[in-house]
């Protein structure tokens, strides 16, 4: 999508004022530039201990050139900007900026931003009920949450949002969008979407409401064959999944699971390792690495699989990131699981909320997490063992198609037989083609198990041997 800058040419500019630049230069040195190096060489011998980069300076300098360069340019903001700013907020400016050029996760917290993160894990806010990210400038859309406004309005993963409530939202920082799409509930804000495959942006009239994310749930999808859906990874999902296993099991006999994290953003490390742990004998499900020396850590499963190794599909779309990826890719790797569905988002990085101050923090990269198998999916997602895209799926009608039981004098069928299960299939064709093929493949595995014959089946085939043996006198 392009981007469009206004220019407008009122005549030759005014004169710049004449600079006393030595002077001020050195006055701005003593000011930023002295304090940022006793900073630095108090707290040397606190800073976490990192690998050293070949092109960094020695451990405890500074770069002195780019310092100058540093004080050169916030003094001409400071005098010659438009408007008058004080110089905490231009500092504040510079920290932001110098954190969005690292990465679209790295973001400095202030009191606000950090009880909004604090809100995320928990699972309640007041807003849209987007997750959200900066790709090239623009908030992009990587997930609405289930049963959110945005999800009722009709938000897809990779809208980028243009405008809210008429203002571009190019050029802000991701806290800032966040903060404006975010109010009282039951206010409206208007929404100007860019999406693949329209001509023209379109706008949405969302109302806010409080989003209480209930991260897990679960339904039968036919008799023996369960469905679980974790829609975000908070603090308590592991202990949810697992209640919701346990339910499904005291209701009837499991053969076979469907875990769904299409358009699942992610969340808290912890809660993925947890569940992954659910559906694992032990084992490493992740494990990180960085520059600091804690960075460097394993997760690994517990000892007991609640499901004892009933059949597994896991379903992933291009909206399943971060928390999802790594239940995914260890389930995989493991062998525990099919994933099914189309590659995934492909964050493969872990965040660390750092306190600066008791009011401020930032929330930084700090490492790369690798599948146990040693894959990195940054930039790259899990692939599916079995690929399905989403699409829209017609059965054919055959209800007027003549059978046996529409002929006259037709025997009755002397069993029980249910065509209950058969029916609910069909309509799943066309509600959720991926789930419906998840579905399949779980009764495909079931047949292609090694059965035990029932007890009256090898007493009858006994009997049947008996009665065909030579008589003994």
């Amino acid at each position: 999508m392009a981007a469009y800058m206004d220019l407008t040419d009122t005549g030759s500019p005014a004169p710049a004022p004449q600079l006393d630049r030595p002077a001020l230069t050195s006055r701005l040195w003593s000011r930023l530039v002295l304090p940022c190096l006793g900073a630095a060489v108090i707290l040397g011998g606190a800073a976490p201990t990192m690998a050293q980069h070949p092109n960094m300076p020695p451990a405890g300098e500074l770069p002195l050139d780019e310092l100058r360069t540093f004080a050169d340019v916030f003094n001409q903001i400071r005098i010659g900007y438009v408007e008058e700013i004080e110089d905490s907020e231009l500092l504040e400016y510079a920290i932001k900026g110098m954190l969005m050029g690292l990465d679209p996760h790295s973001v400095y917290l202030t009191r606000d931003a950090f009880e909004d993160l604090q809100t995320s894990t928990t699972g309640e806010f007041s807003g849209l009920g987007l997750e959200v990210g900066m790709d090239n400038g623009y908030l992009t859309v990587i997930a609405p949450i289930d049963g959110s406004p945005a999800a009722e309005a009709g938000m897809l993963p990779g809208d980028i949002i243009l405008k809210l409530d008429g203002t571009t939202i190019k050029g802000k920082s991701l806290n800032e969008a966040v903060d404006q799409m975010r109010g009282p509930v039951g206010s409206e804000i208007i929404v100007t979407i860019g999406r693949a495959g329209e001509t023209q942006p379109f706008d949405l009239t969302l109302v806010r409401d409080t989003i209480r994310v209930a991260s897990v749930r679960q339904r039968w999808l036919e008799s023996g064959y369960g469905y679980l859906r974790i829609s975000q990874f908070q603090k308590n999902t592991g202990e949810d999944v697992s209640e919701a296993i346990a339910k499904l099991q005291a209701e009837q006999p499991i053969k076979g699971l469907v875990l769904d994290l299409r358009n699942n953003p992610g969340g808290v490390l912890g809660a993925s390792v947890d569940v992954a742990g659910l559906f694992m004998e032990g084992g490493t499900v992740v494990y990180t690495e960085g520059r600091l020396d804690n960075s460097a850590r394993n997760y690994n499963a517990t000892e007991k699989d609640m499901t004892a190794g009933v059949p597994l599909v896991v379903l992933i779309n291009g909206g399943s990131a971060s928390a999802s990826e790594i239940v995914a890719g260890a389930l995989q790797d493991h062998s525990r699981a099919v994933i099914m569905g189309t590659e995934s988002f492909g964050k493969g990085s872990v965040q660390t909320v750092l306190p600066i101050s008791e009011d401020r923090a930032v929330k930084l990269t700090t490492a790369l997490y690798f599948t146990p198998n040693g894959r990195s999916i940054q930039a790259e997602g899990i692939v599916p063992d079995v690929i399905v895209d989403r699409a829209k799926v017609e059965a054919f009608d055959e209800s007027r198609r003549i059978s046996e039981r529409d002929l006259a004098g037709h025997l009755d069928n002397a069993g029980n037989n249910v065509t209950g299960d058969a029916q609910t299939s069909r309509g799943l064709i066309s509600q959720d083609n991926q789930l419906y093929e998840a579905l399949t493949l779980l009764k495909g595995l079931n047949i292609l198990k090694p059965r035990v014959p029932s007890a009256p089946a090898v007493e009858q085939q006994t009997a049947a041997v008996d009665d065909t043996a030579p008589q003994q006198p």
